[in-house]
């Protein structure tokens, strides 16, 4: 299932060289959240996650995908490439388990700079293997006319567009299917997944998550979290990679950090929960207040986008600021029922720091829903950044 040590998103690359860097002796847990109870799984369905998750333990990273990150991720210096090639999947870091009432529940704990691959990869194989053994009611009939008119649509429309479905993939073959489909129109800008970008010769895109600010904001201080956290990623990078992702305490706590010297140095920003044209509005805003030309930076939207979303938000933002669009569940896990041609649902699942050092961490996010972290260290944080409780 996983074929690559590269079948996983950039940004966890660009995040274990940064945790390397800055925190390279820390403990983490990460926790899985399946945010729909009545998608459940099988005993059966179980023993096969576990089994693929130890399968990961033979992964190795190849001089054939030595190279091509020499060759196309300058970024990411020898001295990670050698680490990376050293390194090996601990299964032993992963406890997976079936409880109440069909329930998966997964735990992974260990050193942030190991650790921090395992959230993309498990993801995956939960996805697929819930695909195979559980709901295999669906099949892959229209799958690239559906790719190609989506491709085109957005071409059509002017938007920049990237596949960002790793993590929700109904399986491998359909992200694959997608990138070599799109690559094919104008407005593509690659994919998340390393393995594939290298694949069909695309680019790979990824820069931060919120898991770096949720780990900063313990280890460096909560209330401006985002602030240590850009000052601490541009030690590591300088200015590349200059994407922010603005949403893991709240947009405006966020803007509160982002002075004139960062909006000046960072490309721009990444969109992930809440309102996409009142998050467009508010940063265009802020810019202008920094006096600084809003159509010389960027906004990548991510936020559960299909293509009438994306196409609506390009047109909101045209001649206002640049945007482009990562998709990523609607590219990669959008099926139908074989038996009535109705939706297939995907799974709605992510997985999350929990501590680190042993402190809890929160993401409180622009979407209350999206709250994530132990209700007590939630509540602190909503009064740390909004004065009020939750």
């Amino acid at each position: 299932m996983i074929i690559s040590i590269l079948d996983s998103d950039l940004y966890k690359l660009t995040q274990q060289w940064f945790v390397l860097q800055q925190y390279s002796d820390v403990d983490v847990t990460y926790v899985f959240n399946n945010r729909d109870l009545n998608m459940k799984f099988t005993p059966e369905a179980v023993e096969v996650i576990k089994h693929r998750i130890i399968g990961m333990s033979n992964l190795t990273l190849t001089d054939d995908e030595h190279d091509w990150m020499k060759n196309t991720l300058p970024f990411l210096p020898v001295t990670f490439r050698q680490y990376l090639a050293a390194y090996r999947y601990n299964h032993r870091q992963v406890s997976v388990n079936l409880i109440n009432d069909g329930q998966l529940q997964i735990t992974i704990h260990g050193k942030w700079r190991e650790t921090i691959l395992w959230e993309v990869p498990v993801m995956a194989i939960v996805s697929q293997v819930y695909f195979e053994y559980v709901d295999r009611d669906w099949n892959d009939d229209g799958q690239i006319e559906n790719i190609n008119r989506k491709a085109q649509a957005l071409s059509e429309a002017g938007c920049l567009f990237a596949d960002f479905g790793t993590r929700r993939r109904r399986n491998f073959n359909i992200q694959d299917m997608v990138v070599r489909e799109m690559k094919k129109y104008k407005g593509f800008t690659g994919t998340s997944n390393p393995y594939l970008a290298m694949r069909h010769g695309v680019k790979a895109i990824g820069t931060i998550a919120h898991e770096a600010y949720m780990g900063v904001s313990v280890l460096e201080g909560l209330r401006h979290a985002n602030r240590f956290c850009m000052d601490k990623w541009q030690e590591v990078y300088k200015a590349d990679l200059g994407i922010a992702l603005p949403d893991t305490y709240g947009l405006d706590a966020f803007l509160g950090d982002f002075t004139l010297l960062h909006a000046k140095s960072w490309d721009g920003v990444r969109h992930d929960s809440g309102d996409p044209k009142v998050f467009a509005d508010k940063v265009i805003n802020h810019y202008e207040k920094l006096r600084i030309d809003p159509t010389t930076k960027t906004i990548v939207f991510s936020d559960g986008l299909d293509v009438p979303t994306a196409i609506d938000i390009n047109n909101y933002c045209k001649g206002r600021i640049r945007c482009s669009f990562g998709i990523g569940t609607n590219f990669t896990n959008d099926y139908k029922k074989a038996s009535d041609q109705t939706r297939s649902k995907p799974l709605n699942m992510v997985i999350k720091l929990r501590d680190v050092n042993g402190i809890p961490v929160v993401k409180l996010s622009d979407n209350p829903t999206k709250a994530i972290g132990d209700p007590d260290a939630i509540k602190v944080a909503m009064w740390t950044f909004f004065n009020k409780p939750l």
